[in-house]
């Protein structure tokens, strides 16, 4: 029998859109694992500001997380954001990006992303920062995924409908493949 290698999917987009409860419905809904954000752990246990080599230090840990969690997949691997947030968040706050995250870009891939629409309302959360900027992170978000000439499809609507239209479109993803 021909194993397939394990498709992974994406779950992307500006902050409080349904990114990590949806990682893990997708996970449970397809039987297999899924990547948590790095950063909010690695967020959470600051003391100070967020600087440069802090976000060295989540890109690298969100690859170690992704690498170390893809052997446990079963045909995908959902992943709760991905290392494109680093460059996102380095390019806002310090004006450019890590020159490891922008090599590493093109060379690790994802084989579908989901886009999270900001149509949802916002969540506070101490580790969010810009309720007041969605609109301008959705546009970051397009242009960082077209600019990767990425497979992505953009995911709204309620809670319910989120899951439901992410699995239509991971659905018709698999089953060109």
């Amino acid at each position: 029998m021909e194993v397939k290698p394990v498709k992974k999917i994406a779950v992307v987009g500006p902050e409080s859109t349904g990114k990590s409860t949806l990682s893990e419905q997708l996970a449970k809904h397809y039987n297999t694992v899924w990547v948590p954000e790095y950063a909010r752990a690695y967020c959470e246990a600051l003391t100070a500001p967020c600087t440069w080599q802090d976000e060295i230090n989540m890109f690298h840990g969100q690859l170690k997380l992704e690498k170390e969690l893809l052997p446990k997949a079963k045909q995908l691997l959902i992943c709760d954001t991905t290392f494109i947030t680093v460059k996102i968040w380095s390019d806002y706050t310090f004006g450019k990006a890590p020159q490891e995250v922008l090599d590493e870009l093109p060379k690790h891939t994802y084989d579908l992303y989901l886009l999270m629409d900001i149509d949802l309302p916002w969540q506070e959360d101490p580790l969010r920062d810009f309720p007041h900027l969605r609109e301008h992170f959705m546009q970051v978000w397009y242009k960082e995924l077209q600019d990767l000439n990425a497979s992505f499809v953009t995911i709204s609507g309620t809670d319910q409908e989120r899951l439901s239209n992410a699995i239509n479109a991971i659905d018709q993803y698999l089953n060109k493949y």
